[in-house]
């Protein structure tokens, strides 16, 4: 063989190799890239199918089957004869459905919404980072012109995020009647979300904020339904599959009388202040105002933040409960209660007399009686009748500040109530053992003279001062004040104070309105009205002479306390009207209201008693009997 053969045969040898290296280098390459691609494939299968399923399948549904909400209405708030204090009216509500929603559109949704740009914005964010389809509600209190423009942009085409739910909204009363009583609804706050009592809301839902509307919001609130639907790429309803009705919450029948209230919103008009009038039988609140006050429709929507800041920065205060949170010293309506004091320790009884020259020197300091010229010889009788300041000065310097404090603790002083509202305040009962808790300070015979009228350290609300008085006048027995009929308490407190020393202050207290005492103005012909006045300092005599406050805060508050009939009362009022002055021009309001109780006892027994000439016409036929 040649060596050019041998050449020639050696190169196509080496050229077959080199080819068929080549071909496996493509066919590896192939097969990478391949199994490269199945793979890709399959983990774009398994997000799609595995990990991202529930997404994407609530997604695909969505673009056919869309879940339309029924939101339930809440429960209707009633008074005690069922007449309506709370409705609802129907309304609606714009929402942004996450799943369409495009950051693009936020802008011209907010203009023709008439919303902020920025406050739209952080709305979203925040609802984007919880749940990822749920609807963002954007504005509740829509008018003609933006409902028109949700119907107009509302399209796939424009805006396929927006949203038109109708929602029951709440109807409160006219003129903020009720208003601190009732409370009022809002959106779930953050805050409240991360709170225990509201773990089953979400994002956008109205709640209960203040008074009865968070005392009751679990009961008042209903359970929301839900239509399920057929639409198509435009959004239009073709078909319902399955629909599930909302469930309205229960309505709330209240103790408080329409008709009382009306009477005590009208009395505390253009005034400030507060009046509470319980059934002392079983602690029903019957009526209860505090003025200024607020219009809760202002909340039932959304509030505007203008509205907002002229509520919270009123130096008035109209969002304070001043029935339940004003919290001032008594003045002499604690006068009785210091008497009781003294009669159940056995410090003094009905005969103990002191002289009144229109003062007294106690502890090295001469301190005046309101009464310049004195009262002269006073007994306890004529002590609560005149409210003889030099009176109780010395009978509480005699009982002392322990046994002042263990008695009005008995009657409720310095703790709450209880009442079923939210925010109640405790007030203030001094003692020796307080003092030396809080400020570290032992307790001065001298305090104790200023208590004795009310004065000094001790402070009370309206609903204490009512309760009171008006478990002392029922034989020392203390029913929970209550504003809801299921919430009556069946147990309640009870004292044993002796029924003769509560008659002898009782006696007072009636003298105080009928036999030419400080509350005169309250009396009401044929009606055993018992009271008691009070005109108490708002600041220490030092500011006051300081200069620095204005006119109406230097005047005293006046009250008044009062119950009838004298015996088994049963009605106990008390009146607060800040900066008022003296407490005999809150006695007229007390008045009032508890006339208008009687008034109406009276017309509704003439309406209820059966025609006594029916049954005893000779010769009438007897009435049907009823089985």
């Amino acid at each position: 063989m040649s060596d050019p053969d041998r050449t020639e045969r050696v190169s196509s040898t080496r050229l077959f190799r080199d080819d068929t290296k080549f071909a496996l280098g493509r066919i590896a390459v192939f097969q990478y890239a391949s199994v490269a691609v199945f793979l890709f494939l399959i983990s774009g299968f398994w997000v799609l199918q595995i990990r991202d399923h529930e997404a994407n399948s609530t997604l695909a549904e969505r673009n056919r089957i869309k879940t339309v909400p029924l939101l339930a209405p809440r429960g209707k708030i009633l008074d005690r004869d069922g007449r309506v204090i709370v409705d609802n009216q129907p309304a609606f509500v714009v929402q942004l459905a996450q799943e369409n929603l495009k950051l693009e559109h936020l802008a011209p949704i907010a203009e023709g919404l008439h919303l902020d740009l920025d406050d739209l914005k952080a709305t979203v964010k925040r609802y984007a980072a919880g749940k990822r389809y749920s609807p963002i509600p954007i504005k509740r209190d829509l008018t003609p012109a933006e409902l028109t423009f949700i119907d107009s942009h509302r399209d796939p085409g424009t805006f396929p995020e927006l949203e038109l739910v109708q929602e029951p909204r709440r109807l409160y009363p006219q003129n903020g009647l009720a208003a601190h009583v009732i409370g009022y609804v809002g959106e779930v706050s953050e805050t409240e979300l991360n709170s225990s009592d509201f773990a089953s809301y979400s994002q956008g839902d109205l709640v209960g904020k203040t008074g009865l509307e968070r005392q009751y919001n679990e009961i008042l609130k209903g359970v929301d339904g839900q239509r399920r639907v057929v639409v198509d790429v435009a959004g239009r309803e073709h078909q319902v599959l399955e629909s599930a009705e909302a469930t309205p919450g229960q309505n709330l029948q209240l103790t408080i009388d329409l008709d009382l209230q009306a009477v005590a919103e009208l009395a505390l008009e253009g005034k400030k202040g507060a009046v509470i009038a319980l059934d002392p039988r079983d602690g029903s609140v019957l009526a209860m105002v505090s003025r200024p006050a607020f219009d809760p429709n202002l909340f039932a929507a959304h509030i505007k933040s203008a509205d907002w800041k002229a509520l919270t920065t009123n130096p008035d205060n109209p969002l304070l409960n001043r029935a339940i949170q004003a919290q001032f010293a008594p003045g002499s309506t604690f006068k009785p209660l210091v008497a009781m004091a003294g009669l159940e320790s056995g410090t003094i009884d009905e005969n103990y007399s002191v002289r009144c020259n229109g003062g007294g020197t106690f502890y090295g300091r001469y301190t005046k009686c309101w009464q310049k010229g004195g009262h002269g010889g006073v007994n306890m009788h004529a002590g609560i009748v005149h409210s003889c300041d030099v009176y109780f000065y010395t009978v509480g310097d005699k009982i002392g500040i322990d046994n002042i404090a263990e008695y009005a603790e008995q009657a409720g002083l310095g703790k709450k109530t209880g009442v079923d509202l939210p925010g109640e305040a405790e007030g203030l009962m001094p003692s020796t053992k307080w003092k030396l808790r809080t400020q570290r300070e032992k307790w001065y015979p001298g305090e104790t003279i200023s208590v004795a009228i009310g004065q000094g350290a001790v402070t009370v609300t309206p609903i204490q001062l009512a309760t009171a008085i008006g478990g002392m006048a029922n034989g020392g027995v203390w029913f929970k004040p209550h504003l809801v009929k299921m919430a009556a308490p069946t147990d309640p407190r009870r004292e044993n104070w002796n029924p003769d020393h509560i008659a002898k202050v009782v006696a007072g207290m009636y003298g105080v309105v009928n036999e030419g005492g400080t509350g005169t103005s309250a009396a009401i012909p044929g009606i055993t009205l018992s009271g008691k006045t009070g005109s108490a300092q708002r600041v220490s005599n030092d500011l006051r002479k300081s200069g620095k406050l204005a006119k109406d805060e230097l005047q005293d508050n006046g009250w008044f306390v009062a119950f009838a009939p004298r015996e088994n009362p049963e009605i106990v009022i008390a009146v607060l009207l800040e900066a008022g002055e003296h407490g005999n021009l809150a006695a007229p309001t007390a008045r009032d209201v508890i006339k208008a109780y009687f008034d109406k006892k009276t017309r509704l027994s003439k309406i209820a008693q059966p025609s006594l000439a029916l049954i005893q016409r000779p010769g009438a036929a007897a009435p049907p009997s009823v089985h």
